[in-house]
């Protein structure tokens, strides 16, 4: 029995990022884009966070660039979604720290990714604390920086980069 049917990540034009079906409710990629449309257009404009379509239950959290959606079936316990859809949103936000966009969301793919497989394994959910999940996955996020006797000369020079970088932006 699977918990989760699906997580995705789509962009503010309805365009997928990251897409994991955990079943075989849409087989072939054109069933899935269809799909993803008719879910975007259904939640791009609406301000609720929980819709039934196609039988299935859709938990979805907007912020400016990204779109995240758990779905699962319509007999699942929808604060079981909730509990996935929030970890995967808080998971996300301490990767991209104060750049919640998708430039940056990009630029993280490989991270989000490890994200989403530690939160659901086949369809099954793993883990519900975004915390354990960041550290499970190995990712840093700006709070876990280690101390400057720990890095090495590389690593020191790309922080001084990142930090000329922001105050020049600001």
């Amino acid at each position: 029995m699977y918990t989760v049917k699906a997580m995705l990540i789509m962009d503010s034009d309805g365009n997928r990022l990251i897409a994991k079906y955990y079943d075989d409710t849409f087989t072939t990629s054109k069933e899935q884009k269809g799909f993803e449309k008719s879910l975007f257009a259904k939640t791009s404009k609406a301000s609720g966070e929980i819709i039934l379509l196609d039988g299935l239950t859709c938990l979805y959290k907007s912020n400016v660039d990204l779109f995240f959606y758990v779905i699962g079936g319509s007999s699942v316990n929808e604060l079981m979604l909730v509990q996935v859809l929030t970890c995967l949103y808080e998971s996300v936000q301490k990767v991209l720290g104060k750049s919640f966009e998708k430039k940056v969301f990009m630029d993280n793919l490989d991270s989000i990714f490890l994200i989403v497989d530690e939160i659901v394994d086949n369809g099954i959910i793993v883990e519900l604390d975004s915390s354990a999940v960041t550290q499970r996955a190995a990712i840093r996020t700006d709070d876990q920086q280690s101390p400057m006797g720990e890095q090495t000369v590389a690593s020191v020079l790309l922080a001084a980069k990142e930090q000329l970088k922001w105050s020049l932006l600001k």
